[in-house]
């Protein structure tokens, strides 16, 4: 019992990432709610067609105001929980970080962690760069062609001690993974989230357009890549020249020991903690393999965090026992586990109800029509990149693509028609705005959930990526002027 006491898991929220990030989307609750009294509230009128609930291009009208008191914006939190037809979505995520963060948990006070990131620093020491290069270009390529991204958030908890492993630091390992997932998903080659529904909705041929979205998909994984590896290059040469170089001490000191312990992988890995591995590696494999699978249908898409974290589940116990832990100390280490990741669940409702506030106050439909009406009065060049702006407004309140697409392609697509732009570069525009804003806006819960699966707070990571990010859009802006120019089509 007091050695689980004693050891320290590495998926903990540091009590001053927590709180500042709290302080930030606190923040934005308050700007969302004076919006609500800012703005008129206003709705569009809705139709369900094949299950997909779409807006009415034309309808909207100006409606009462709500009775909204402030105080709610406050309680929004909780409201969430119970309030409105997206509750599902949280509570599903909340449970879903604490039984990873658990099963980790138990993991790591086996042994099973130090084994695996051992093995597979050996087997990568002399071929670090490919490994970078290959670890994004993976991510990049299922987020971009599946449309995978929430099912392989976990997989962060072991690409950071791998990256602290061979001498870098929790950003590179957040490099080989959350980004490449993110900006795979933003540079959509064939992702049935994005790219097929907005398509569908457009009337435009399933995934026609794929050649000049996989020019720029590699111009992007280039860019990435670059990024990256200049970054891993710069704290080989000097650790502390990292932004979490303290934060990371931790881990490093833990894995150090680790190393010195088993210095030859296989042979210091005892039989039952392999056992644990392969019991581990099997359990999520079939993760990915039904993640995959039902990627390709958005019914199913649901699924993802459930099925998730029911292999998580039963991968870390059955782990923990095959390496010989007992009941008791499961259970110990597993308690462990989910107090450490708790702070993450309230961040996260923090982030959810930003959205509320603004639908509660009846004021997202109005924020979305005069953003068309913009649209409506403005030249082709200029419209197309209105568009763009629309869906990074938008992705600020609606996380998901699918749910942008619905709400807001009806009402694009006929104005890309009037305007003079065609519906592809309209997709193409709406493409762009709504994947890579996704890592910079602390109202995405899954960036949330991704930091805080790490030492890294908010504010660094926004030091880390923000000239990424203005890289990114003068990418993003180039490309899609090139659109408006050929009239990218087929219409």
């Amino acid at each position: 019992m007091s050695e689980i006491n004693e050891k320290n898991s590495s998926i903990k929220i540091g009590g001053k990432a927590f709180l500042l990030s709290a302080a930030i989307i606190l923040a934005l609750m308050i700007v969302s709610g004076v919006l609500t009294k800012a703005l008129p509230a206003g709705i569009y009128d809705r139709v369900v067609s094949e299950g997909r609930t779409l807006v009415v291009n034309g309808s909207y009208r100006e409606i009462v105001r709500p009775n909204y008191p402030f105080w709610r914006w406050f309680t929004a939190p909780v409201e969430i929980l119970y309030i409105g037809p997206d509750n599902i979505t949280p509570i599903v995520l909340a449970i879903f970080i604490t039984i990873v963060g658990g099963s980790i948990a138990v993991l790591e006070f086996a042994g099973v962690m130090e084994a695996l990131i051992n093995f597979l620093v050996v087997r990568f020491a002399k071929r670090k760069y490919l490994l970078i290069m290959v670890m994004i270009f993976f991510f990049m390529a299922l987020s971009s062609f599946v449309g995978i991204f929430e099912g392989m958030i976990p997989m962060i908890i072991f690409i950071i001690p791998i990256a602290i492993s061979l001498g870098w630091d929790s950003l590179t390992g957040l490099g080989m993974s959350l980004l490449p997932l993110a900006f795979g998903f933003a540079s959509a080659v064939t992702n049935p989230f994005s790219i097929a529904v907005a398509q569908k909705i457009a009337d435009l041929p399933l995934f026609s357009g794929s050649l000049l979205r996989l020019v720029f998909f590699l111009l992007i994984f280039c860019l990435v890549s670059f990024f990256v590896i200049r970054h891993a290059k710069k704290v080989e040469k000097n650790p502390q020249r990292s932004l979490c170089y303290k934060e990371d001490e931790v881990l490093r000191q833990k894995l150090r020991a680790a190393e010195n312990a088993a210095p030859a992988a296989q042979g210091g890995i005892k039989p039952g903690q392999w056992r644990a591995l392969i019991w581990f590696v099997i359990c999520i494999a079939l993760a990915m393999l039904i993640v995959i699978s039902t990627a390709r249908m958005p019914v199913l898409s649901n699924l993802a965090f459930p099925l998730m974290a029911v292999f998580f589940l039963a991968g870390g116990i059955g782990g923990g026992l095959f390496a010989g832990l007992g009941a008791a100390e499961l259970g110990r280490a597993f308690k462990k586990g989910t107090l450490n990741i708790l702070p993450g669940i309230l961040l996260v409702l923090m982030a959810y109800s930003v959205k509320h506030i603004i639908t509660t106050g009846m004021i997202m439909d109005t924020i979305l029509y005069r953003a068309a009406e913009l649209i409506r009065q403005s030249p082709p060049m200029i419209a197309a990149f209105l568009v763009y702006a629309t869906t990074l407004v938008m992705n600020f309140f609606i996380g998901s693509a699918s749910a942008k697409a619905f709400l807001m392609m009806p009402l694009l697509t006929p104005l890309a028609d009037l305007v003079g732009i065609t519906r592809q570069t309209a997709v193409l525009a709406f493409d762009f705005g709504d994947g890579f804003s996704n890592m910079i806006f602390p109202t995405n819960a899954l960036l949330l959930i991704a930091l805080s699966f790490s030492v890294v707070s908010y504010t660094k990571w926004m030091r880390w990526t923000w000239k990424l990010q203005i890289a990114i859009l003068i990418i993003t802006s180039a490309f899609l002027a090139f659109a408006v120019k050929i009239k990218f089509g087929p219409f």
